[in-house]
């Protein structure tokens, strides 16, 4: 029948998904069977109860049952609605959660990003201070290889030096005459009877000779700082003259000196110093006459010229 077939359809419908345009179909369907209904009714009121098909009690049963029917549908459509209706809410809401979960996640990795992004820069930072280190310690290590280069170079041209003097002041050694190393220096000293006369700064000829060859050695060394230190005992001066103690007495001896050594031109004279240093630095105590013999003296110590170390100390 035509009524069952269309609510086979309505009930297909309802069980997938209910719509609008379904809506309007279920309502079209239960006008065409009312009209169907009024169509029966005209018919029982011609026939007048011809046939037991058209009975009024069977029609009125029919009815009933159309009725009846249509009313389940009612009651579905409603409960389809309702389902819909919370199907829809549950959507919303799911969206609505997921919006808002979305926009969180994308903040937090906005957040996250951010401080990668600093870690990151700070890391490249740290990198290339660590690299600039590295290159600052090669550096270093470098210039360090460089002056211990130039110490071990000048250390032994120092004991070349010593060797040199100690040679060409061989006969002089055991007369008053010393040459030894200390602390990367050579000292070459010489008491003062190798030189001078008793409360006299005038060198006599043997030293004269001592103090030339020594020059002579100086003068193949032109990169070596001379010091000429005069000395004595404690004994006061005594003399008269133009001296005025024995301070005075030291520092004309190491000019005596000095002034024998410039008479070498190949000596540079800015490497020469003099000074006077009197009793105030002894090597021996002043209570016997051996002990008074090896202060009363003359120093020439020998240093070489540190600019190179310096300038790289200083780089360091």
């Amino acid at each position: 029948m035509k009524y069952l077939f269309a609510l086979a359809m309505i009930t297909l419908t309802f069980s997938s998904c209910v719509s609008s345009k379904v809506f309007e179909d279920l309502k079209a369907d239960y006008d065409a069977l009312k009209a169907e209904n009024s169509a029966l009714m005209a018919q029982l009121d011609n026939r007048s109860g011809n046939t037991d098909q058209y009975t009024l009690q069977n029609l009125r049963r029919d009815f009933e049952r159309l009725q009846a029917e249509r009313d389940q549908l009612a009651l579905d459509f409603a409960a389809t609605q309702n389902q819909l209706k919370r199907l829809q809410d549950s959507y919303d809401a799911l969206e609505a959660n997921s919006s808002e979960n979305l926009t969180s996640n994308l903040a937090l990795n906005r957040d996250l990003l951010a401080q990668l992004d600093e870690k990151e820069k700070a890391l490249a930072k740290e990198q290339a201070r660590l690299e600039q280190l590295q290159r600052d310690l090669a550096a270093r290590s470098k210039r360090v290889d460089e002056l211990e280069g130039i110490i071990a170079a000048k250390e032994s041209q120092m004991n070349n030096l010593r060797d040199a003097i100690s040679a060409a002041l061989t006969n002089f050694e055991g007369k008053g005459l010393t040459v030894e190393m200390r602390d990367g220096k050579v000292y070459v000293s010489m008491e003062n009877k190798l030189l001078f006369e008793s409360g006299s700064w005038a060198v006599n000829s043997n030293g004269r000779q001592a103090v030339v060859q020594l020059g002579n050695v100086l003068a193949q060394n032109p990169d070596i700082a001379v010091l000429i230190e005069g000395h004595t005992d404690n004994v006061p001066y005594g003399g008269s003259g133009p001296l005025k103690d024995n301070w005075d007495l030291s520092t004309k001896r190491a000019t005596s000196i000095v002034s024998i050594l410039t008479e070498n031109p190949r000596i540079p004279k800015d490497n020469l110093t003099a000074a006077g240093r009197g009793e105030f630095a002894p090597i021996a105590p002043n209570t016997t006459t051996d002990g008074r013999a090896k202060n009363r003296r003359i120093e020439v110590i020998l240093t070489p010229k540190l600019d190179e170390i310096s300038k790289l100390l200083n780089e360091i």
